[in-house]
């Protein structure tokens, strides 16, 4: 194994224990947790095949403390999507201001609360009652996103720039 996948691996593996461990420390707060935020951050950066990956293995290692069943599908299913929109928008974030870049943490929060609403309609007999009574609750999520997002985006950039840059380096060396 090359020592470019060697520091992807690695880096994926920090991140995943980072989206694991901000997920359960912050489960006393309904829907406030970093996860969303740092794999938006992560998936600017990393792009969106690893946002998805991160997605996947971070829900799934956080669902084994905080309790799995076929939820974890549904949010593989929106963790994964958000992941793979941020991805794609990665290349064009510098053009963007970090305003608009927090506001769409936010709108995932939403996005996040829809997405579950909609894996969970064929057992629903009141669809849109359900989801007005969750509202409140993705009103947690994107607010919660749009902190940790203004909060932990400048660090984790530069992390993980810095983590890119120094592969490249290695590389060319």
């Amino acid at each position: 194994m090359n020592s470019n996948r060697l520091k992807m691996l690695t880096l994926l593996a920090v991140l995943s224990a980072l989206l694991t461990v901000g997920r359960v420390s912050f489960q006393f707060i309904p829907n406030v947790q970093p996860n969303t935020a740092i794999l938006i951050i992560a998936s600017f950066v990393l792009g969106p095949t690893y946002g998805l990956v991160l997605a996947a293995i971070s829900t799934i290692t956080s669902n084994l403390y905080l309790g799995s069943g076929i939820w974890t599908i549904g949010q593989i299913a929106a963790w994964g999507s958000i992941a793979v929109f941020s991805g794609l928008i990665g290349k064009r974030r510098t053009q963007l201001p970090h305003w608009a870049l927090t506001v769409y943490a936010g709108l995932c929060g939403y996005y996040f609360g829809i997405v579950m609403t909609l894996f969970n309609a064929p057992y629903l007999d009141h669809l849109w009652a359900y989801y007005l009574a969750g509202l409140s609750f993705d009103t947690n999520h994107a607010v919660g996103n749009m902190l940790f997002y203004a909060v932990l985006a400048k660090p984790l950039f530069f992390i993980m720039n810095k983590q890119m840059h120094v592969k490249e380096k290695s590389g060319a060396a």
